[in-house]
């Protein structure tokens, strides 16, 4: 099981507090690896305990009270309307039909294999969607998984386009296996939503004591911006670092600091990308357009103009911060505290979102910034949305995303849209069919 390296820190010193280290921390869709984990070690899936409490909390996706045989003979129709019946009076309780990975293997017989369909319909239309985890009420080692260091994107692709895609239908529980140029002809009409936001060259090496600061996000005052400094022991208040003024320790290795001129660091790669990128372009999306983000939406990557031309296309903004690749470092998600990250959406955009008939969401960024918005927020502001199992989806029917590293929020949400174990198993799916994995790897697309 992977834990958190805190070797070296002070007692009272968060973990964050080892970033911006060179190289060794940052994804993208940004998650925070931890420079102690080599990227050769593997971090073993520990299959799921069984919970003895869900009385009054909301069940794992997938989960059953018993194999299907049993329940059918048992009278399964009538036990279905008392269940449903129940969920709807109180909220908390699920029809548990499908068996979790720790259950015995079921002899469904003839019978049971006829419902089959009916019932993942059943479950999908009136249990699953509102039920699953109750928000966030899930292990953090459920969002482990064990991945081969050769299957790390070191380069993107030549043509952006050319990366494959994973293309998985919820409804069928099908899988087809794509190129990312075919994705016209899969979404059909639906409109696809992208992150603009484009990333800033945000790493800055200081001298004196040797180290670098990592710009966060720009604050409203003039040069004023939030970052991540190192070594923060030995940084004072104050003091002047090259181009960097730290003005407040904010904690966990934040730093409130004034930046003497414009961004003019180098782009922060992700940690596991060892080969120098010959063209740091490829590390902004062809449609980027309002600086601000401390790392690519990755899930744009993958796009040409010209695939682009063929498709409906809306923006928002959502500028990548802390949030999105602070690593999750604490036994129950639910204890896991988002900042916040500044968006942006214009109301003609909106609009046109509210409309459509089908989104599709680019990027776990672009979700957030759709379903904080369809909970009532304003145009512009910060999210500290977080979209765990158990989340109710109101305005994204489709999501494109990269494949993610463990022990992240990102890969909590893909488990909230797509399901805990349906999640699991892609991620295996993809593992043995040599899918290229994180920033510049290969995408999934969940109908």
């Amino acid at each position: 099981m992977l834990e958190p390296a805190d070797d070296g820190l002070d007692a009272g010193e968060a973990n964050i507090d080892r970033l911006p280290a060179r190289r060794d921390e940052i994804d993208e869709q940004l998650q925070i690896v931890h420079a102690a984990l080599s990227l050769a070690e593997h971090v073993p899936l520990e299959t799921l305990e069984a919970t003895d409490d869900l009385v009054h909390q909301a069940a794992h996706f997938r989960e059953v009270a018993g194999d299907r045989l049993r329940l059918v003979s048992d009278g399964i129709l009538d036990l279905g309307r008392k269940r449903l019946s129940q969920s709807c009076r109180n909220g908390r309780e699920r029809l548990d039909l499908f068996a979790r990975p720790e259950d015995e293997s079921v002899d469904r017989g003839r019978l049971g294999s006829l419902l089959d369909p009916l019932l993942r319909a059943f479950d999908r239309a009136f249990v699953h969607s509102p039920q699953g985890y109750r928000c966030r009420r899930m292990k953090t080692r459920e969002l482990e998984y064990d991945l081969p260091a050769d299957l790390i994107a070191q380069h993107p692709v030549a043509r952006r386009d050319e990366s494959r895609l994973l293309v998985y239908e919820r409804m069928s529980e099908s899988v087809d296996h794509r190129r990312f140029a075919d994705l016209p002809d899969v979404i059909g009409d639906a409109l696809a939503v992208v992150n603009d936001t484009r990333v800033v060259p945000a790493r800055i090496a200081i001298e004196r004591p040797r180290g670098e600061v990592l710009l966060l996000e720009r604050l409203d005052e003039d040069e004023l911006w939030e970052g991540l400094a190192r070594p923060t022991r030995r940084l004072q208040a104050g003091g002047r670092y090259g181009p960097v003024e730290l003005i407040e320790h904010l904690g966990e290795g934040r730093w409130r600091l004034r930046l003497h001129g414009e961004p003019a660091g180098e782009t922060p790669l992700p940690p596991y990308i060892t080969e120098p990128l010959a063209d740091p372009g490829r590390y902004q999306t062809v449609y980027a357009r309002e600086s601000g983000s401390a790392a690519a939406p990755t899930a744009g990557l993958h796009f040409t103009a010209e695939l682009l031309d063929q498709l409906d296309v809306e923006r928002v903004t959502l500028h990548v911060g802390l949030d999105t690749f602070r690593p999750v470092a604490v036994e129950e998600l639910r204890e896991h505290r988002l900042h916040g990250e500044r968006y942006e959406v214009t109301s003609t955009a909106w609009e046109h979102i509210l409309a459509a008939p089908r989104v599709l969401a680019v990027g776990t960024t672009t979700v957030r910034v759709l379903e904080t918005l369809a909970r009532g927020a304003p145009l512009s502001g910060r999210t500290d949305l977080f979209i765990t199992p158990g989340f109710e989806f109101r305005r994204t029917d489709a999501l494109l995303t990269n494949f993610h590293l463990p022990r992240s929020t990102l890969l909590a949400l893909v488990m909230a849209f797509a399901g805990v174990e349906e999640t699991r198993r892609l991620y295996r799916l993809a593992i043995e069919e040599r899918y290229r994995f994180y920033s510049f790897g290969d995408a999934m697309l969940v109908l």
